[in-house]
């Protein structure tokens, strides 16, 4: 059986599972413990970043890159296109899908933490004890946004990331106002890539991820609650109905005593 090393929040391990799904392979999850899993997972593949991909004895990194061997090994239903045009249409939105909303995504979600007290504690693990819990939650928002200034996610950052994320999804929405997909009548690995790197934009409200049941149907503040962009995150969320499958079973775990995680 295929095994996905993920971290279960990654956008890029989201649209590695969304792949999976839609081709119909039956693979399981190992979660990626930050830091000692990631260790170990050096070990076993020699990359830290997920998601990795195992077939057989072959470790495949990297979403994009799963995604065409993927194509290759199992082609049916195909993700890429046969024909130019929408080929290369194909693999220019699933490009820029990583680029922009991948990218832009994780900085706004990272802005939504340290400005919604409610949003950062939901995220955390059920075990996490309710001191540790009360005392993230009492973190000033202006002494995280301080702090995520040195590393590039800073209110300025984050503006910008949201800004471009509202005329991503405006182009979206008007994309998709008169066709069922983004490059043809049926899924391609366009249309996987800009659902599943959509999910910390807005969560579907299905059992598809490992998520407190209050996250689900939520999201950043201005994306998420904007009507404007719902258009888009119904035909996401038809998508998701269609092709992905329903989380029924626990993860294991890869390493233990977390301290840091790198995220492709």
């Amino acid at each position: 059986m295929l095994e996905l090393y993920q971290f279960e929040l990654s956008q890029y391990s989201e649209k590695v599972r969304l792949i999976l799904d839609y081709k119909g392979l039956e693979y399981r999850k190992i979660e990626v413990t930050p830091g000692v899993g990631q260790i170990e997972l050096f070990r076993l593949s020699g990359q830290r970043k997920v998601p990795v991909l195992k077939d057989g004895d072959t470790y495949i990194a990297d979403s994009t890159e799963i995604a065409f061997y993927l194509d290759r090994k199992y082609p049916e239903p195909r993700l890429i296109p046969d024909e130019p045009v929408a080929r290369g249409q194909c693999l220019l939105i699933e490009e820029w899908a990583d680029e922009s909303i991948g990218l832009k995504g994780r900085k706004a979600f990272i802005g939504a933490l340290n400005q919604y007290q409610n949003l950062r504690t939901s995220i955390l693990p059920k075990q996490t004890p309710d001191l540790l819990k009360t005392l993230i939650s009492s973190i000033p928002g202006e002494l995280l946004d301080i702090l995520s200034t040195g590393v590039g996610f800073g209110g300025d950052a984050v503006k910008e990331a949201q800004k471009g994320l509202k005329q991503d999804l405006e182009a979206l929405c008007l994309i998709l106002q008169n066709r069922p997909y983004l490059v043809s009548d049926t899924p391609t690995l366009a249309d996987l890539a800009v659902a599943g790197l959509s999910i910390i934009l807005k969560f579907p409200e299905g059992s598809y991820l490992d998520i407190p049941e209050q996250l689900k149907g939520k999201g950043i503040p201005g994306l998420a609650d904007n009507s404007t962009y719902e258009p888009f995150f119904a035909w996401r969320d038809r998508l998701y109905a269609n092709y992905r499958k329903l989380s029924g079973t626990s993860t294991p775990s890869l390493g233990a005593a977390p301290s840091s995680i790198e995220i492709e």
